[in-house]
């Protein structure tokens, strides 16, 4: 089983005082850091680009999971890459078909990043990513719309996370949007071993204390689904 890893979203943090911010997610025990780049197109928000992932790279220790939430990824690779990504993430909506997005994987392989994912909105299909699952090491399951924070989580989408496990993908599968106490464990139960989650971490009074805990109930609940089964 690929390792529990608790990634705190960026985007939910004080940006006024971001070293700091990123200092305290990494002494509450954050795995890595989870970073949304949006350009305005692919969805109606603008946020990050290259020269601020460069600068949040400089201040953390753990890896950088970055996401890109852009119309052209393939054009914007290394950049991302050589700002610090850890984790390069493109959706798979932006691919006319399975030849385009292995193009996109390919692109992103050769800017010599770790780790390569594709993320998938609520309502797309996992059959658009089937294809190429053996191309990428991380598949993001997105629970919420992106584009903004503080969404309901949607609880329709582990029906895919829990598939991805069956068809013996062994890659990370991460989970992104409305995660807290309640839903979290949904997730692990379902195969999520990434778990993303904003404001219930960067708003929490004790955020060592809230990760501990989702971590423990992600474990929890994955060892009593694999009990189950």
């Amino acid at each position: 089983m690929q390792p529990i890893t608790i990634a705190p979203s960026i985007l939910s943090c004080d940006f006024a005082r971001i070293a700091d911010e990123i200092a305290r997610a990494e002494r509450a025990g954050a795995d890595w850091l989870h970073v949304d780049v949006m350009d305005g197109h692919f969805v109606p928000n603008l946020t990050l680009g290259p020269p601020v992932v460069g600068c949040i790279r400089a201040a953390a220790r753990v890896p950088l999971d970055v996401h890109l939430m852009i119309s052209e990824p393939a054009r914007y690779a290394e950049a991302f890459a050589k700002a610090g990504a850890h984790v390069l993430t493109f959706h798979v909506e932006v691919c006319a078909n399975a030849a385009a997005a292995r193009d996109v994987v390919r692109t992103f392989r050769d800017t010599g990043v770790p780790k390569v994912g594709v993320a998938l909105n609520p309502n797309t299909e996992l059959e658009r990513i089937e294809p190429f699952l053996d191309a990428v090491d991380l598949v993001l399951v997105m629970s919420v719309f992106p584009g903004f924070g503080g969404q309901k989580f949607i609880a329709d989408v582990l029906a895919k996370t829990r598939r991805l496990r069956e068809l013996g993908y062994p890659g990370d599968v991460e989970m992104d949007g409305g995660l807290n106490a309640d839903t979290l464990p949904r997730c692990a139960a379902a195969g999520a071993n990434v778990l993303v989650s904003g404001s219930a971490l960067f708003g929490a009074a004790d955020m060592q204390g809230e990760i501990a805990r989702f971590r423990k109930a992600a474990l929890d609940a994955r060892a009593e689904a694999t009990h189950a089964r």
